[in-house]
């Protein structure tokens, strides 16, 4: 139990840095939003003193993943950490968290007395803060994810517009109905009271006062692709400002892995 402070968290667990391994923190925290427990894999720059003040990257993952899947399927801190050696980013933190464990994916929406969207808006940047030096209320935000969490990165970004320097989405789901695709749970269990909140494009309209820079892409393979160019092709049209890109490749890690780090020059250029 980590009882050096007073936490925001009734219960607030943090991996012991003696066997911490490449830059990676791992938190766990109790949060009502959940109802339970949360988990959070971290890169924690370690060329970044107590007092600095560092850009913070939530990264979301996909359907059946966890906490632990951008780190371990896609090395993404290992590359993240040479491109800052390199002078190529500038020092970021990576938070990696989990999107609620709730049956295939939880789509990053509040539903079933749950709030996984204030599980990662709240709870993810409140936690990173207590628990990583250099990261502070006063850090800029990011927030980038693949399939269902490009989705929940791009909705809640827009949503909570004001609080993000730029947003980024990877392959991504661009409507609520699209998780029929990849998880076994009734759509019922999604629907929201705002149906704005179920589609990108309604979402990007709605919060276009505030949308902050955005980018996303696809692999021209991928079996969202059609739905991400219908996307692209409406925002277009409805004057909505973002950039659009297509590379090769499916709905695959070698893809995420790849294309992440676009999404992380883009971030360090709003810097």
């Amino acid at each position: 139990m980590n009882n050096d402070k007073m936490s925001k968290f009734r219960t607030f667990e943090i991996s012991n840095p003696q066997y911490e391994a490449n830059n990676l923190r791992l938190i766990t925290v109790k949060t009502p939003n959940l109802r339970g427990r949360g988990d959070i894999c971290v890169y924690a720059p370690p060329m970044v003193q107590k007092n600095d003040v560092v850009p913070i990257v939530i990264l979301l993952h996909g359907v059946y993943g966890s906490a632990w899947s951008w780190s371990h399927s896609a090395g993404v801190h290992l590359k993240v950490h040479e491109l800052i050696k390199q002078g190529v980013l500038p020092p970021m933190i990576l938070a990696m968290p989990s999107d609620g464990m709730w049956g295939d994916g939880s789509a990053y929406l509040p539903h079933n007395n749950y709030d996984f969207e204030k599980w990662i808006i709240n709870d993810v940047i409140d936690a990173v803060a207590e628990g990583v030096d250099g990261a502070s209320t006063k850090s800029p935000l990011f927030i980038s994810g693949l399939s269902m969490g490009g989705f929940g990165a791009l909705r809640i970004g827009a949503k909570y517009g004001y609080r993000f320097k730029a947003i980024s989405g990877h392959s991504s789901i661009t409507s609520l109905p699209q998780m029929k695709f990849f998880a076994e749970e009734s759509l019922k269990s999604y629907v929201q009271l705002n149906v704005v909140d179920e589609d990108l494009l309604a979402t990007f309209k709605n919060y276009q006062h505030h949308l902050p820079p955005m980018r996303f892409d696809c692999g021209t393979t991928d079996p969202l692709i059609n739905y991400n160019r219908d996307l692209h092709k409406k925002m277009e049209k409805g004057g909505i400002f973002h950039t659009y890109e297509e590379y090769p490749g499916g709905h695959e890690w070698h893809y995420w892995s790849e294309h992440i780090i676009t999404s992380l020059k883009f971030f360090a250029g709003e810097l």
